[in-house]
């Protein structure tokens, strides 16, 4: 998330109420998560296991829980909580906004675009031409839809991302101040859901195609002309490449790539990144043809067994 304008260190220290280490007319342009930060952003980290990872990051600045070297270029601010002061920042550079009517008047609506009866769009949505949104799609705020999309009837584009801190006293979520962007001649099914990025964007590729009832989790990107079949779910900050085909009730966790021209087999279990080309099945899922060797062999087993006997 980039802010609307740029602040100062000594600006953001003061809404956090934190010290900071750093000249205090030091840039700050906006925040990220680590996987997407870029230089002039802001990122949090809150255990010594991320320090090198987020010090070392495309991030300028710091959100840290201990004052520790400051790399050359670069910015501290120091929290008792970062998790809890990034969520603070979301709140102060895009706070929720109350909707006052089912379309809102500060959205953007392309020509041919057809609104069919009780869909809700939401503050500064952005929808372009030739455009067909089915009864009962609720877009949230700030999303981005290009030309030529069908959203069927029950999906929901916007909801918060699955992002939890473990506390004492039960779980604190982490704040999405993300967007949702669907490029040009997209087709999304019934009942999908596509959350926001926490402070980025999930997107869904040029040309793509989501049957129904797939979740797709927080800052996920999925490429152009991908096919994702029912029950797919895919957690939240994924990869998938160009021209994929996902069949039936594939999982997905997070943090993954999904290669090029790949085929993910129905029921299948991704747990690592994939190879550009294959084909994988299984859970957790490998290389469809070394899994159906191996499927061959485990059948050869009660007759070894048999052998070994007499």
């Amino acid at each position: 998330m980039k802010f609307q304008q740029k602040h100062t260190l000594k600006q953001i220290a003061t809404i956090l109420s934190c010290n900071y280490v750093g000249d205090e007319d030091f840039t700050v342009e906006g925040m990220n998560e680590i996987h997407v930060v870029t230089p002039g952003d802001i990122v949090f980290v809150d255990h010594p296991k991320y320090y090198d990872k987020a010090l070392k990051s495309a991030a300028t600045v710091i959100l840290i829980n201990k004052e520790v070297d400051c790399p050359e270029g670069k910015a501290l601010l120091i929290s008792d909580d970062p998790f809890r002061d990034f969520n603070k920042l979301t709140d102060y550079f895009r706070p929720f906004q109350k909707s006052e009517e089912s379309i809102s008047s500060s959205a953007k609506i392309g020509e041919n675009t057809i609104i069919q009866p009780n869909v809700f769009i939401g503050n500064n949505v952005i929808i372009g031409d030739n455009c067909l949104i089915h009864a009962n799609v609720s877009i949230y705020d700030n999303a981005v839809i290009g030309n030529n999309v069908t959203i069927h009837s029950g999906t929901v584009l916007g909801g918060d991302a699955f992002y939890y801190k473990n506390r004492p006293e039960g779980f604190d979520k982490l704040k999405s101040g993300g967007r949702v962007v669907v490029k040009d001649n997209v087709d999304i099914g019934s009942n999908c859901t596509i959350d926001k990025g926490v402070t980025g964007d999930t997107t869904i590729g040029e040309g793509t195609k989501l049957d129904n009832l797939i979740q797709i989790g927080h800052d996920t990107v999925i490429g152009k002309k991908c096919l994702i079949a029912s029950q797919v779910g895919i957690a939240g900050a994924v990869i998938i490449e160009d021209e994929v085909t996902v069949w039936g009730q594939v999982g997905m966790r997070s943090g993954i790539v999904v290669k090029k021209g790949g085929v993910l087999m129905g029921k299948a279990g991704i747990t690592k990144s994939t190879q550009e080309g294959k084909t994988y099945t299984g859970n957790p899922a490998m290389e469809a043809r070394a899994k159906l060797k191996e499927l061959a062999l485990l059948r050869q087993l009660p007759n070894l067994i048999a052998k070994l006997k007499q």
